[in-house]
């Protein structure tokens, strides 16, 4: 028989309502089938929506499952933070010496909560070198890229570009699209340096069309691992990324390395909060 369960939507990386990135929550979601879960992120028809059940590995506070309305994924950033946001406002778990541990697909996930938000621990991420990196900037309408462009696996595999102004990018979504399957990426992720301390930085992917990214947590990872590996930033480093102005989503995340793990972070907040008959 369907049955009531708690729901709630939170958008990620702002501290404003309907900006940042949203990601769906069901807080109840013990007994749910993988179908159900999969037909659920289908008709919530946002890039993610997670599903909160009991942890079954030994440390962690609750389980996380990450579907987009398409497959289930190891693990996403954004999904990360809004389901953390979320199980605490519902008192499902309480962070201890301020932090909260996620079990997930791709293993035990760190998440710091403190009065500037929350962040996680990047897991783990693997490069690789580009197919035809040359091509890029062309396809993305950049007049150069700087340094070399890598496929970055931080759970979905973000091909990971910097260029002088993302601002000016204007993607070719026929050649994109051709150009990311030669590369077995999930999507793109290019940035610029704006200032000191901070970049702006742009995400796209495929649905049934080309997709912006509004603010996308495991895209940034990317970028930091991308920078960590051109020498550009190390241990300690610590930056504001700016990303979905040109979609009028404005999302700040925060970046930073400590002791060789990528953290990203940001404040979250509801925007809906009730039930979901499943």
């Amino acid at each position: 028989m369907p049955a009531q369960r708690r729901f709630a939507q939170v958008d990620v990386f702002t501290s404003k309502p309907l900006f940042g990135n949203p990601v769906a929550v069901i807080l109840d979601a013990e007994g749910l089938t993988s179908k159900q879960m999969q037909q659920v992120a289908l008709w919530t028809n946002l890039s993610e929506t997670t599903f909160v059940l009991p942890a079954t590995e030994p440390g962690a506070d609750y389980h996380t499952r990450i579907f987009t309305p398409t497959e289930e994924l190891p693990f996403a950033g954004h999904p990360t933070l809004g389901t953390a946001h979320a199980v605490i406002e519902a008192g499902l778990a309480a962070p201890r010496d301020g932090k909260l541990v996620m079990q997930c697909g791709a293993g035990l996930v760190d998440v710091s909560v403190d009065g500037a938000g929350l962040s996680f621990r990047l897991p783990r991420f693997v490069p690789r070198a580009a197919i035809n990196a040359e091509d890029l900037a062309g396809i993305l309408g950049a007049e150069r890229l700087i340094g070399d462009a890598e496929v970055i696996d931080t759970g979905p595999h973000w091909l990971v570009a910097r260029v002088d102004d993302v601002a000016m990018l204007s993607p070719d979504a026929v050649r994109l699209k051709d150009h990311l399957a030669r590369n077995s990426a999930t999507g793109v992720t290019a940035y610029s340096e704006t200032a000191a301390g901070e970049l702006a930085v742009r995400s796209f992917f495929f649905t049934d069309g080309l997709v912006e990214d509004p603010v996308c947590g495991s895209g940034n990872a990317a970028v930091a691992a991308h920078r960590i590996r051109a020498g550009t930033v190390g241990d300690g480093d610590a930056w504001l990324a700016r990303q979905g102005r040109q979609i009028g989503r404005d999302g700040e995340i925060r970046v930073r390395v400590e002791q060789g793990f990528v953290h990203v972070g940001g404040s979250c907040v509801t925007v809906v909060r009730g039930q979901i008959l499943i």
